[in-house]
């Protein structure tokens, strides 16, 4: 096969395998990398370069950065480079119809789930939030709808207890990664056949925003739990302690199921093997938690610092 001249899309850190994954195949040649710009973080709001740019000059690959994927002028540099094929991994904007169809293999993603399940922004943490058994990695043609190109290939992995969306993210890029290369062999060499999406089955995985990471205590055990393992490390699982003069914000970064009973929200037991509080069903062993401008703690590093009191009510 003749060399494939490919663009690179992605801007979160779940594309850094894959563009890792491309530039060590000698038949395909990264002619560039488009990532989204420079974003101010930190206290200083010093600007910073995503992940895939961090990638793209450390392999020393032109970088590409428009503020909009729908910029004439980028679309024409865009045309100058002449691609065979796009790839796209956690770019984060929509790709207008002009994009689509410039490459003569169109442009092809690497989404993180099992399609149609959970097309969207945030597949990973819905996954572990509504409880899911498995997920995955698709790869597939783009069209112009959110996710809902044709499917190339798929590969499933088990969400297991000790997941959070951390751990799942990474293994998950790798995975991808790895699905990646030879799917796009096969697809240039005609041997895959791209497949409609079933209309059955197909969700949306919306935006996460650090409200969502809020406790409701009088849900269940189960739930919370999955809530707390998929927002793990952002935007945290949180609850408020009582305090004076106000409610103290309490970070939840690792808890297990209990069989504990009590009203929702209730300390029942804070000691070293963990703080016990009642849910709606069960309860939720806390081992590790972190208070607001503290750092994150075993429990009995925190409460020998900041005692628990039996009975009082999270929320």
């Amino acid at each position: 096969m003749p060399q494939l001249r490919i663009i690179f899309m992605g801007t979160a850190e779940l594309a850094c395998a894959s563009l890792l994954a491309l530039t060590r195949e000698a038949d395909f040649k990264v002619v560039a990398v488009v990532t989204q710009p420079d974003r101010p973080k930190g206290r200083a709001l010093k600007l910073q370069p995503s992940p895939v740019k961090e990638i793209a000059l450390a392999t020393r690959l032109p970088v590409l950065q428009p503020a909009r994927a729908r910029d004439e002028f980028f679309i024409a540099e865009l045309r100058e480079l002449a691609p065979d094929l796009i790839v796209v991994a956690a770019y984060g904007q929509i790709l207008p119809k002009a994009i689509l169809e410039l490459p003569r293999f169109g442009c092809v993603n690497v989404h993180a789930s099992l399609l149609p399940k959970y097309r969207g922004a945030a597949p990973i943490q819905w996954a572990i939030l509504n409880g899911e058994p498995e997920t995955g990695v698709t790869i597939m043609k783009m069209d112009a709808g959110l996710d809902t190109g044709d499917m190339l290939r798929q590969q499933s992995t088990p969400i297991n207890a000790e997941d959070n969306s951390q751990i799942l993210h990474d293994r998950l890029a790798s995975l991808g990664a790895e699905l990646l290369i030879p799917t796009l062999r096969d697809y240039i060499a005609g041997g895959v056949t791209p497949l409609p999406q079933p209309a059955e089955g197909a969700s949306y995985a919306r935006k996460i925003t650090k409200e969502d990471g809020r406790l409701d205590w009088t849900q269940p055990a189960r739930t919370l739990w999955n809530r707390i393992r998929a927002f793990t490390p952002w935007p945290g699982a949180f609850t408020f302690v009582p305090a004076q003069p106000q409610p103290q914000l309490l970070k939840i970064w690792q808890a297990e199921i209990a069989e504990h009973s009590g009203q929702p929200g209730e300390i029942l037991q804070a000691d070293k093997t963990g703080v016990i509080v009642a849910c709606g069903e069960q309860s939720l062993r806390i081992t590790q938690l972190q208070r607001e401008g503290g750092r994150r703690l075993s429990v009995p590093e925190f409460i020998s610092g900041h005692p628990l009191k039996l009975g009082d009510k999270l929320g």
